[in-house]
């Protein structure tokens, strides 16, 4: 179909709110597209569609409207993430994380509605929690730092940065390994732990302006996955936070992920989404390539030949693996009422994250080989594409961790733990 939004492509029963949410990301691709070579060569983030970002008010694309935002849910996210990274991947996942930073306004709503705060922590956390979402409606970009350079063997992620207490706020002290948009966000949404405390009970957030005293960026790094990004990450040095841009309210985190069907991220199937879309990119790319070239002898489509057939087959699977992975989480999180439980969502996802974004891959490397020497560029969509999608092999964990991890779950019925304490 003709009129058919990019976003339709993954989320295809849109509502009509959705289809006129996807509108609005919809006129944002042609801008984004523009620069998406460019933002892969510099390795930079282009500036300028924060402000394309921003004016078309989709930096509030899931805060709820009665906090001003456009009131979208994980499927508008997907499906924006999703036509996004078809436009340039880059972007699209720096929106990703600034968008993850909404599980920190709606997670604590909805424990404050399930009553797992006492009386008098209710309004700390719920000024805290509308702080973010009318922040993100209003067009404040927000960079969500929870990962961290220091691993543990028995969390995906470990949180080292550490909090102390000090007259009027907090002093924060760490390193933040990975998150986009650094030095480009107005905010970071940083994660640390209460000093002194081991458990996750001692996990807390704070919101630090990007050119707060003490925050510095980490060196460039000329990595492989989406370049322009701006993913090197912060250093910060005894950075003072008042107490109202604090949530540190002891259990506050782990009350929050009660309420969550997925990860502690947010919203995270909607990174694997930025993945998708950039294989369906390279594949449009390559097929119309592929018709549109012929053999000088026969003045058939190249297309047409029994080697490229079977690598065009390969890549057709290898894209549908990923839209029915990707569709089967996306329903497991958002439908209503659920039909699976917390544990089963969070073993189908570990499996899931890592099978769309290894077939995700799986088309970038099939479009190399059906595309030949003269396209094995670095600076040309299948260099690009094989570039950006390579990152999902890595990123937080690689498949063969997540199918650990969902063995671990479905056959001793007790997750993995998300985080652990670092000394």
């Amino acid at each position: 179909m003709a009129d058919r939004l990019t976003g339709e492509k993954l989320v295809d029963d849109m509502t009509v709110e959705e289809k006129a949410r996807a509108a609005l990301v919809e006129q944002v691709l042609p801008a984004l597209r523009a620069k998406a070579e460019q933002a892969d060569r510099d390795g930079a983030f282009p500036r300028e569609h924060i402000d394309t970002l921003r004016e078309a008010g989709l930096l509030g694309l899931i805060v709820p409207e009665e906090y001003g935002g456009l009131g979208g849910t994980l499927r508008d996210l997907a499906a924006a993430t999703y036509a996004m990274g078809s436009a340039c991947p880059s972007t699209a996942l720096a929106f990703f994380f600034h968008n993850t930073s909404a599980s920190r306004g709606l997670l604590p709503l909805e424990a404050i509605e399930s009553g797992l705060f006492a009386d008098d922590e209710v309004p700390v956390v719920r000024a805290f929690a509308e702080k973010v979402l009318r922040l993100m409606s209003g067009g404040t970009w927000l960079a969500n730092f929870a990962s961290e350079s220091v691993k543990s063997s028995s969390a995906n992620i470990a949180i080292a940065t550490t909090a102390v207490a000090v007259d009027g706020g907090w002093e924060l002290t760490g390193e933040k390994s990975f998150g986009c948009a650094t030095g480009i966000a107005d905010h970071y949404l940083v994660t640390a732990r209460l000093d002194g405390t081991e458990t996750a009970d001692g996990l807390v957030m704070f919101l630090v302006p990007r050119d707060a005293p003490g925050v510095t960026e980490r060196p460039f790094w000329d990595g492989l996955g989406m370049r322009g990004s701006a993913n090197h990450g912060i250093k910060l040095d005894r950075v003072f936070i008042p107490e109202e841009d604090a949530l540190t309210v002891p259990g506050a985190f782990v009350k929050m992920l009660q309420c969550s069907r997925g990860s502690f991220v947010g919203n995270q199937l909607a990174i694997t989404a930025v993945y998708v879309g950039a294989a369906q990119g390279v594949y449009d790319d390559t097929l119309e390539r592929l018709t549109g070239k012929t053999f000088a002898d026969t003045g058939r489509s190249i297309a047409e030949s029994p080697m490229h057939q079977v690598i065009i087959g390969n890549m057709t699977e290898n894209l549908e693996t990923a839209y029915l992975w990707l569709r089967r989480q996306l329903l497991l999180e958002t439908c209503e009422p659920p039909i699976a439980t917390k544990s089963e969502v969070y073993a189908q996802w570990r499996i899931a994250k890592g099978s769309i974004c290894q077939a995700a891959f799986d088309v970038a490397v099939n479009a190399l080989k059906a595309s030949g020497t003269s396209n094995a560029t670095m600076n040309g969509v299948v260099g690009r594409a094989l570039r950006d999608l390579s990152m999902g092999l890595v990123m937080t964990f690689p498949p063969e961790r997540g199918r650990l991890e969902a063995a671990s779950v479905i056959t001793s019925s007790k997750a993995n733990e998300l985080f652990a304490s670092v000394k």
